[in-house]
């Protein structure tokens, strides 16, 4: 009476297979109990003629451990994964009442009792050194109120603050307002530039798909990976 090896692989495979659900502790010991009670079975029943090869035992036996030991490498791995998760929380809980700059082209302009405007800061994204960067503040209607002209800026994340003055020298009033920016290398081509714009950490959050921690900006810029901080200011 030779064992179902087929049993076991197809147990093995379930075990090694992270896409499927893991069999718990009772379901796995009881399976072992089961491979064990048929091995006994076998040794009781064989024909003392012809016993069970020494080498068909101990294949029969190492795929017992191996399932236990699958089994116990992915709780071994489930257990660095949640100190790994709990860890990148702690690391991303020390952004919280930090402003940072993320991808987005909003700048906000606020008024003080005295009538002075202030401009939240924002920020560019280049691929390369640039020759020269050219930046626009528009009104919600696209109506380009104040631009800027920097240049030899540095490849990376760079920063960049406003007065929240239109061209004229005259205070914007309070709102919302977009800053686009394009770059160009020193053969006058345009090159890539991306913006980005201020936003206050005001939380973090796992996520309840894969466990990536998530920073909340709130409710103008909701949630963004913690990969997308490009700069803390």
């Amino acid at each position: 009476m030779a064992i179902d090896t087929s049993t076991i692989s197809s147990a093995n495979a379930r075990a090694a297979n992270t896409s499927t659900p893991q069999l718990n502790q009772g379901q796995s010991d009881e399976l072992r109990q089961s491979f064990l009670t048929l091995l006994l079975t076998q040794l009781e029943n064989q024909d003392p003629l012809k016993p069970m090869e020494n080498a068909e035992m101990t294949s029969q036996l190492a795929q017992i451990n191996t399932l236990s030991g699958i089994e116990q490498l992915n709780k071994t791995l489930n257990g660095i994964t949640q100190q790994m998760n709990a860890s990148k929380m702690l690391e991303a809980s020390g952004l919280i009442g930090n402003a940072v700059l993320v991808p987005g082209n909003s700048v906000k302009v606020s008024v003080d009792d005295e009538g002075a405007s202030h401009a939240t800061p924002f920020g560019v994204e280049l691929e390369q050194p640039a020759e020269r960067v050219e930046i626009t503040v528009r009104n919600q209607g696209g109506v380009a109120l104040y631009t800027q002209q920097v240049e030899n800026v540095s490849a990376g994340v760079q920063s960049f603050k406003w007065n929240g003055l239109s061209n004229d020298g005259e205070p914007l009033p309070e709102g919302d307002y977009r800053v686009s920016v394009k770059a160009f290398d020193a053969e006058g081509e345009e090159m890539g530039a991306d913006p980005l714009n201020y936003a206050l950490v005001q939380g973090v959050t796992p996520s309840q798909n894969n466990g990536e921690v998530r920073l909340d900006l709130g409710a103008v810029y909701g949630q963004v990976a913690i990969d997308q901080v490009k700069q803390i200011l």
